[in-house]
């Protein structure tokens, strides 16, 4: 294989336990993505890392090779009881904490290691019985593990390896006093294996391994660009009755395989969906409040190629690893460099080609200079001509359930107006 996201490092070059080599090569994973390579064989030694690269460049089996190696040469206490962990895996949302728990099952299948997942939403009896029982390695989100935990369903007495996946977004949601707490349950600094990763070693990143980590070796991964290099990113200035004729013209004429469109708001969203299934593109709808079991079926679904779009707000722009996705469309621009650089991070993923279209509309068109001095490149534009307007057939009609405050509201256009605009329902 050669790819500008992959080494000529092989897994099986690392003095790596021969089960995990095993589950790597079951997964298909063969060659490392240089925050792999750069990261393992560091991290094998038993020094803790603080790990800086891109989304979509395996960060997770980084993380996961090191902490099943960990625990593999350094078996468990006898002292050790049932409820336990030997390892906590803190991930800031549930479909990352659910994507993680995916891949450790496929790459520790010959461990012989009980993986435990708790996240909130859904599954708490379920949850905390599995926890009862007993697991080696608990991941999940802050919120619902310091809910067992004050239960006494768990402690972390015994934990030999911390995870912090995703830190700078455990910010910016707000976890970190949460995070705090449970690092100072574990066992100290010296006596672990602490691994964090994030897409930026921020100062404020930097402070945390400080506090809670042994001395860690700081691997940053740079790119020449925020965005993955095999991302063909365009941008388009449509008028806001041009916006859906616009993503309808372009799914055609670009038959996109597998998309995701992203969407600044619950409503527009539900509008976008309803556009989508009118003209016979079977989507489905992801957003905030969608619950948690019903999410996991579309998300499967969607992997499986029930779908083939699906319409999110920005609860799917992190965390979430859907093979093949070929085009990402910001049908509203984002309002911050950061959020646009994980959007389209959907795509592209591991080394693979992908194209983000983005619509510069006239209620979110001011974002994209912003947007261009986080990536630190200008976007390439493209006219939205008579070719790529479709004429739209109806939209499928729904039953809108009314919501509190708001029943005698108007229906939003399929525009995004600009009464909500600012306001995000993910």
């Amino acid at each position: 294989m050669t790819d500008t996201n992959i080494t000529e490092t092989r897994f099986d070059q690392f003095d790596l336990d021969p089960r995990i080599i095993q589950g790597l090569n079951d997964t298909g994973f063969e060659f490392c993505t240089p925050i792999q390579a750069e990261s393992i064989p560091i991290a094998i030694t038993g020094q803790d890392i603080a790990g800086e690269a891109q989304t979509g460049t395996g960060k997770t089996a980084a993380f996961m090779v090191a902490c099943l190696d960990y625990l593999l040469k350094h078996p468990a206490s006898d002292k050790r009881s049932l409820k336990q962990p030997r390892a906590l895996i803190l991930a800031p949302t549930r479909e990352l904490a659910i994507q993680i728990h995916k891949d450790a099952l496929c790459i520790g299948k010959y461990a012989n290691l009980k993986f435990g997942l708790a996240y909130g939403g859904t599954g708490y009896d379920s949850q905390r019985k599995q926890l009862e029982e007993g697991v080696d390695i608990l991941i999940g989100t802050p919120g619902r593990i310091i809910d067992y935990f004050k239960q006494h369903v768990f402690d972390l007495k015994a934990c030999q390896c911390v995870v912090l996946d995703e830190a700078d977004r455990m910010f910016d949601l707000g976890f970190i006093k949460d995070i705090r707490y449970l690092l100072n349950r574990c066992p100290a600094p010296q006596e672990r294996l602490s691994l964090l990763f994030s897409a930026t070693l921020s100062h404020r990143i930097s402070e945390l391994a400080y506090d809670h980590m042994n001395d860690p070796v700081e691997v940053r991964i740079k790119a020449n660009t925020k965005t993955a290099d095999k991302v063909k990113q365009t941008v388009y200035y449509p008028a806001n009755d041009e916006k859906i004729p616009l993503l309808l013209g372009l799914m055609q004429s670009l038959e996109s395989k597998r998309s995701i469109v992203f969407i600044n708001t619950k409503r527009v969203a539900e509008d976008v969906d309803a556009w989508l299934e009118g003209n016979g593109i079977k989507s489905a709808l992801l957003s905030g409040d969608v619950p948690q079991k019903k999410r996991q079926t579309l998300l499967k679904k969607f992997e499986d190629g029930e779908f083939d779009v699906m319409v999110a707000t920005d609860v799917a722009a992190r965390g979430l690893h859907i093979p093949e996705i070929s085009h990402v469309f910001n049908f509203d621009l984002p309002q911050s460099g950061e959020d646009y650089v994980h959007r389209v991070g959907r795509t592209a993923r591991a080394g693979a080609s992908g194209a983000a279209i983005s619509f510069a509309c006239e209620d979110y068109a001011h974002y994209l200079m912003d947007i261009e001095e986080y990536i630190g490149h200008r976007v390439n534009n493209e006219p939205v001509t008579a070719e790529l307007l479709t004429t739209p057939k109806p939209r499928a009609k729904r039953e809108r359930r009314p919501r509190p405050g708001h029943q005698n509201s108007q229906r939003r256009s399929h525009s995004g107006g600009n009464r909500n605009q600012g306001r995000r329902h993910s």
